[in-house]
């Protein structure tokens, strides 16, 4: 163990002077220390410093300087995920809200949004679930034959967009996915995702041609080890008209809640109601 730990410190010394000679012995070290210089001179010899922690420091300050002894540049920092722009809805992109009146895309039930770009389509959605949210491309407003994206919250944090075929009640993911620059995020209870599709595509049963007009499907619900389970709701929203991607409109759908107090039939109670009571009985 001594013969191996002196020559480790031998090789230290050897890398910390740079190969330029041969380390001094301890005996002709030494007697430079208390003797005197070739000349005559008082020998003199700064005391060595620990050969490992010399190079130590060296090597850890190398790792983190470039050839010309500037820092290496860090990575830059994951931009953050870009909040919805609800003000740009009817405008340069179409917005379809489910939920209560005036809510958006933080607040709804549900959103959607979508917009041209180039030859692509750019979906953001966003639900109220801990699981997934999803739209449907329909000829019938039925669920069944459908072509669905879906953003699916897995169990490790992560938002992924996903494709699936609806076989009558039951969603199909399929292995080709149209989708691309994907962004997800999970926050306050809500799964919220961007993505972008073409606008046309090779025919084909599970893809639609998005430059067609299609009645939306809404769906969301919970997820288990980021696979989907049935939707939250056992009606889910459909858009009453077909949509195309070339009209940007502004659609607010109330909630099941807010359709029941919206209807006529519900006012006409409530006002009968209402002269009932304020006229008491005869």
């Amino acid at each position: 163990m001594v013969f191996l730990r002196r020559f480790v410190q031998l090789m230290l010394l050897l890398i910390q002077s740079g190969w330029s000679g041969v380390a001094p012995s301890p005996t002709d070290e030494g007697a430079l220390r208390a003797g005197h210089g070739e000349h005559g001179e008082p020998g003199h010899q700064e005391p060595h410093k620990d050969s490992y922690s010399t190079f130590a420091s060296e090597f850890l300050e190398s790792r983190y300087l470039s050839d010309d002894g500037y820092p290496f540049p860090t990575a830059p920092p994951v931009d953050p995920f870009a909040k919805i722009k609800v003000s740009d809805c009817g405008v340069t992109k179409g917005c379809i809200r489910y939920g209560k009146p005036g809510c958006d895309a933080e607040t709804c039930d549900y959103f959607l949004s979508y917009r041209r770009i180039g030859t692509d389509v750019e979906y953001e959605m966003s639900a109220d679930t801990d699981g997934w949210v999803a739209v449907g491309f329909s000829s019938d407003k039925k669920m069944g034959g459908d072509d669905v994206m879906g953003c699916v919250h897995d169990d490790n944090g992560r938002v992924r967009i996903h494709h699936f075929y609806n076989v009558g009640q039951w969603a199909k993911e399929i292995k080709r996915n149209p989708a691309r620059d994907e962004e997800g995020i999970f926050e306050n209870n809500r799964v919220t995702c961007r993505f972008k599709r073409p606008l046309y595509v090779p025919r084909e049963e599970s893809l639609v041609d998005l430059h067609l007009s299609w009645y939306y499907l809404f769906a969301w619900g919970p997820a288990i080890q980021g696979s989907i389970t049935r939707h939250d709701i056992d009606s889910p929203p459909v858009s009453d008209h077909m949509i195309s991607i070339y009209k940007y409109e502004d659609i607010f759908m109330p909630s099941t809640a807010y359709q029941t107090f919206n209807s006529p039939l519900c006012l006409l109670l409530i006002v009968a109601l209402t002269f009932y009571l304020l006229m008491g009985t005869p």
